[in-house]
C-alpha cells in the first residue's frame, strides 16, 4: 500500500512539474501563451521560435536540473551525517564552491568556462571534508555539526568579500552570480550539467546503501557493506551534485534543505522513493521561485536565489526549533 501510495505521489508531481514547465516557458517579458507553446513544439507557429529555443527552454531545463541536483544531494548528505538540518548550503558546501569560483571568475576570468566548475566542485570537497572528519571522529551532534556548518560558510563568504573588495572592478558580475540568477543561461550552460544526470544511475545503485547506512555502522558491517566507501561515494556524488549546480547558477540556497524534508513528509525516509521525489520537488521548487522572479516585475528579473531565500529561511528556523525540542 505504501509503495502504491509513493508511486502516486510521483505521478502527481510528474503531472505538476509539466504543468510548472508550460507556465514557466509563457513567462517573461514577452507573453507567450500555453497554444503558441504547443504549436512551437509541433512545429507550426515559428513566432516564438526564438525566444523559446534559446531562451527559454534551456533556461527551464537547467532549473529543472538545478533544483533536482541540489535536491538530491541535501538528501543524502542528511543521510550519511544523520542530521536532519544537513544540506549543501546549510552545512557551508554551497559556500565553499563558491568561494573557489568567486576566485576563478575574478582572477581569471578568460578561463572561467574551463576552470569554473571544477574550481565549484574542489571548494565544495574541501568544506565536505572537513565536516566528515569533524563528524565522525569528534562525534558531533546534529546541532553543533550544524553550527560548524555555519562557522565554515562564514569563513568562505569572508573570503568572498576580500575577493570584492580586493577587485572591486568585477563586483557587479560576482554578486549577480552569488545571488543565485538562471538570467542569461543557456545551452553552453546545461551541458555543464551533463555529469550530474550522467550520475542518475548510480545514485540509483546506492539508495538502498544509504538506508543500510542509517541502520547504523555495526548492523551495515554485519550486512556486508563497506561503510567507509559507501558514505564518501555518497558524499562524492552530493558534492559534484552541489559544485556543478553552484557553477552553473550561483549559489541559491535552502533547496536541498526544505526538498528532503517535503519527500519524508510526502513518501517517508526509504530511499527508493525518497530521492526521485526530493528530486521532483527541489526541479519544482527551483522552477517557480525562476518563474516568479521573471514573472512579478517583467522586463526586471528578481534572482531565483532571493525567491528561494524567502521562502527556505523562516522554513530553516521552524526546523531548527522542532529539533531543539526533541
Amino acid at each position: 500500500m505504501k509503495r502504491k501510495h509513493s508511486y502516486q505521489m510521483l505521478s502527481i508531481l510528474f503531472l505538476c512539474l509539466i504543468i510548472t514547465i508550460v507556465i514557466s516557458l509563457g513567462v517573461g517579458a514577452v507573453y507567450i501563451s500555453p497554444g503558441e507553446i504547443f504549436q512551437q513544439i509541433i512545429g507550426s507557429s515559428p513566432g516564438s521560435s526564438f525566444i523559446l529555443t534559446n531562451y527559454r527552454i534551456p533556461r527551464t531545463l537547467i532549473a529543472i536540473v538545478v533544483g533536482a541536483a541540489l535536491a538530491v544531494a541535501g538528501a543524502i548528505l542528511q543521510g550519511i551525517l544523520k542530521n536532519p538540518l544537513a544540506s549543501p548550503d546549510v552545512i557551508g558546501v554551497t559556500k565553499g564552491a563558491g568561494l573557489f569560483a568567486v576566485f576563478i571568475l575574478i582572477v581569471c576570468p578568460t578561463a572561467s568556462m574551463l576552470l569554473l566548475p571544477l574550481s565549484a566542485f574542489l571548494g565544495a570537497a574541501a568544506i565536505a571534508v572537513i565536516l566528515m572528519v569533524f563528524s565522525y571522529s569528534q562525534g558531533a551532534k546534529p546541532h553543533t555539526l550544524a553550527l560548524v556548518g555555519v562557522a565554515l560558510g562564514a569563513i568562505c563568504q569572508a573570503g568572498i568579500q576580500y575577493f570584492m573588495i580586493k577587485f572591486p572592478d568585477d563586483v557587479n558580475t560576482t554578486l549577480l552570480w552569488l545571488t543565485g540568477s538562471l538570467w542569461g543561461r543557456g545551452w553552453s550552460e546545461l551541458w555543464m550539467l551533463i555529469p550530474c544526470v550522467a550520475l542518475v544511475p548510480f545514485i540509483i545503485i546506492f539508495a538502498s546503501k544509504l538506508d543500510i547506512l542509517n541502520l547504523g555502522d555495526e548492523i551495515a558491517v554485519g550486512l556486508g557493506e563497506r561503510t567507509k566507501y559507501v558514505r564518501y561515494t555518497l558524499l562524492s556524488m552530493a558534492v559534484i551534485l552541489t559544485g556543478l549546480s553552484v557553477a552553473v547558477v550561483g549559489s541559491i540556497g535552502f533547496i536541498g534543505l526544505i526538498a528532503p524534508h517535503i519527500g519524508r513528509r510526502l513518501v517517508g525516509s526509504r530511499s527508493k522513493f525518497l530521492l526521485p521525489v526530493s528530486a521532483a520537488v527541489g526541479a519544482l521548487f527551483l522552477l517557480i521561485a525562476d518563474s516568479l522572479g521573471r514573472g512579478v516585475m517583467p522586463p526586471v528579473e528578481i534572482p531565483a536565489g532571493i525567491v528561494t531565500a524567502v521562502i527556505g529561511a523562516p522554513y530553516f528556523l521552524y526546523l531548527l526549533r522542532r529539533e531543539q525540542k526533541k
